[in-house]
C-alpha cells in the first residue's frame, strides 16, 4: 500500500524519543520502585476551582458545538491579557484557540512555511519542534546554545545560521529543556537580526508563570516586532492542567485570519465547557503557578547544591521553567547511555540529551515535578551512579 510522503519525514521523529520514559513506566508496572523524573508533567493537580467550574459547565449544557475560532468569552478574556501584558489594544480577532500548545505550533507552522523553506531553532530544543517543521515539508536550521552562555541564544550565531531559505525563528522562553530565560533587552537584539531578515518569530510562552527571578519578557510585546511574533501558550504549565488541552495562538490579525480556515478544518472548535474553565482560570492569578515556581526553583537550588561536587553530573542552574540539565560529559558516557544505564542500575528515569538535539547529546535533562524528599533520594542515586562511572576513568581503565 502507498503512502503519503509525511509518515517517512515524521518516522524517525514520534515516541522514540521517550524510550527511556516508557521503560521506566514498564518496569514499575511490573513492580519495581522507580524515581520518574521524565516528562514536564506538573505535580500537583488543577485548583478545585476549575473543575467545579469545569463541572459546572458540563452540567450546564456547554457540550454542544463552539466556534471555530474559539469560543466568545475566552476570546475576549485572553485579548484582555494580551492587552495588559503588551500595553497595546489586543482583539479576538488576534486570537486563535487550539487544544493545546502542541496543536496551535502545527497549526502556525501549517501556515508559515512548507517544503523548501528553513525554520531557525536553537539547539537544544523540544522534542517535537523538528516534528512540526518536517511536517510540512520544510527543514529545521539549528543554532547553537553552549553552557558558557547559560544558553542564551546569541544574536551573532542567530545571524550566522540565516540561509536565503529561512522564513521562521522558532524561540522558546523560559527554554525547555534548558531553563533559559531572555530578556527584553536580548529579545530586542535578538529581534532586530529578525527584522533586517524578514522573519517571522514564533514564540512559545508555555512556562511564562514560571520565571525564578525577574520578569517574563515576549518579543509580542515588543512594538517593533508586534506584527511578526506569533505568542502560543496554554494552561497545561501555568494551571497544572495538561489533561485539558487548552492553548491559544496570539499574533497579526491578517495572520489569524489566514490560519482561521487551516484551524477550522483541523478541529472546528474545541469544548464549550473546557473554554470557560479556562476563561475562568485567566481571570485570576494562578494559585497552581506560584505553588510551582516555589517548588521548582527550591528543588532545582537543592539539585545544584547536592550535585554540584560531583564528578560527571554536573548540574546547570535553570532561570525558570520545571527541569534541569545535568552535564554528563565528564562522566565518559554520552547522555543516552548515561540515562539508561541510570535507570537500569539505580532505579531513575531521566531524559537523554539527544532527545533534545545535537547540542544536548552531553547532557541529561532532570524534571523537578517530584516530591522533595524523592528529588533527595533520586540525587544520591544520580550521585552514585556517576562516581562509579568515573572511577574506571580515574584508574586509568578507558583509554
Amino acid at each position: 500500500m502507498r503512502y503519503a510522503s509525511i509518515t517517512e519525514r515524521l518516522a524517525d521523529l514520534g515516541s522514540g524519543k521517550w524510550a527511556v520514559h516508557f521503560r521506566a513506566r514498564a518496569m514499575a508496572a511490573e513492580g519495581a520502585e522507580v524515581l520518574e523524573l521524565t516528562i514536564g508533567e506538573p505535580d500537583i493537580p488543577p485548583e478545585k476551582e476549575l473543575l467545579d467550574e469545569c463541572s459546572r459547565a458540563m452540567h450546564a449544557g456547554r457540550t454542544r458545538y463552539s466556534a471555530g475560532r474559539g469560543d466568545p468569552a475566552l476570546l475576549d478574556i485572553l485579548a484582555e491579557k494580551y492587552t495588559s501584558r503588551s500595553g497595546r489594544t489586543v482583539t479576538p480577532e488576534n486570537v486563535l484557540c487550539f487544544p493545546g500548545t502542541q496543536t496551535a505550533l502545527f497549526a502556525v507552522m501549517t501556515g508559515l512555511v512548507e517544503t523548501g523553506d528553513e525554520v531557525l531553532v536553537a539547539d537544544p530544543l523540544y522534542a517535537t519542534y523538528e516534528g512540526v517543521i518536517r511536517a510540512n515539508g520544510a527543514e529545521l536550521r539549528s543554532v547553537p546554545l553552549y553552557a558558557r552562555n547559560r544558553f542564551h541564544l546569541d544574536p551573532a550565531d542567530l545571524e550566522k545560521a540565516i540561509t536565503p531559505r529561512c522564513r521562521v525563528l522558532l524561540l522558546n522562553s523560559p527554554h525547555n529543556p534548558t531553563g533559559a530565560v531572555l530578556s527584553r533587552d536580548e529579545l530586542e537584539a535578538i529581534g532586530e537580526v529578525c527584522r533586517r531578515h524578514d522573519l517571522w518569530i514564533v514564540s512559545d510562552e508555555v512556562y511564562e508563570e514560571l520565571v525564578f527571578e525577574g520578569a517574563f519578557a515576549s518579543p509580542f510585546d515588543i512594538p517593533e516586532l508586534a506584527e511578526r511574533t506569533i505568542a502560543l501558550s496554554s494552561i497545561s504549565k501555568s494551571h497544572a492542567a495538561p489533561g485539558f488541552r487548552s492553548g491559544w495562538a496570539i499574533g497579526p490579525k491578517e495572520f489569524c485570519s489566514r490560519l482561521l480556515p487551516v484551524s477550522e478544518t483541523m478541529l472546528f472548535g474545541g469544548q464549550p465547557f473546557i473554554a470557560d474553565m479556562t476563561a475562568y482560570a485567566l481571570s485570576r492569578p494562578s494559585p497552581a503557578a506560584a505553588r510551582m515556581r516555589e517548588a521548582y526553583h527550591r528543588r532545582a537550588q537543592f539539585v545544584t547544591t547536592f550535585l554540584g561536587n560531583t564528578t560527571g553530573a554536573r548540574p546547570i542552574m535553570p532561570e525558570g521553567g520545571m527541569f534541569i540539565l545535568l552535564d554528563v560529559r565528564d562522566s565518559g558516557l554520552s547522555g543516552e547511555d548515561f540515562a539508561w544505564g541510570l535507570l537500569e542500575s539505580e532505579g531513575v528515569a531521566v531524559m537523554p540529551g539527544a532527545s533534545f538535539g545535537e547540542e544536548a547529546r552531553g547532557f541529561v535533562r532532570v524534571s523537578l515535578t517530584v516530591p522533595d524528599e524523592r528529588m533527595e533520594e533520586a540525587c544520591t542515586r544520580i550521585a552514585r551512579f556517576a562516581e562509579n562511572a568515573v572511577a574506571p576513568k580515574r584508574a586509568g581503565g578507558w583509554a
